[in-house]
């Protein structure tokens, strides 16, 4: 192994996102849309992001402890601290408007379908 080998390495190391928990989702449609819904317990509305990029929802979080820092868990069923998620979003999705909700630990996004996406009734004039 050389120098170049161990500099590319590390290199790539500090691009990896650091570990992460996989929140749940339940995903609804309807005509108009979607509906995601993300558990992220333990998830504050200040620690909480979404970011898209092209076609790409990412949310992530970090979870807030609640322990003074002097103590030291015995047992912790969480050893990472950190949710994180992405979606590959459909073209006939508005990415643009996008709504947002933080309730009890669960996100709520309300992704609606473009417009021409959405089924439209035509009406038939008769002559």
């Amino acid at each position: 192994m050389t120098e170049r080998d161990i500099v590319q390495r590390n290199a790539a190391a500090d691009t990896a996102p650091a570990p992460a928990l996989t929140p749940r989702v339940d995903i609804f449609e309807d005509d108009a849309g979607l509906t995601l819904l993300a558990d992220l317990p333990g998830v504050p509305k200040d620690q909480l992001g979404l970011r898209i990029e092209g076609d790409t929802l990412t949310i992530e979080g970090d979870i807030a402890s609640d322990l003074p820092q002097e103590l030291k868990a015995v047992h912790a069923e969480i050893q990472v601290p950190r949710y994180r998620r992405a979606f590959t979003l459909s073209r006939e999705l508005d990415a643009a408007n996008i709504e947002a909700e933080s309730r009890n630990g669960v996100l709520k996004l309300r992704i609606p379908k473009r417009e021409e996406a959405q089924p439209r009734r035509i009406s038939v004039q008769v002559h």
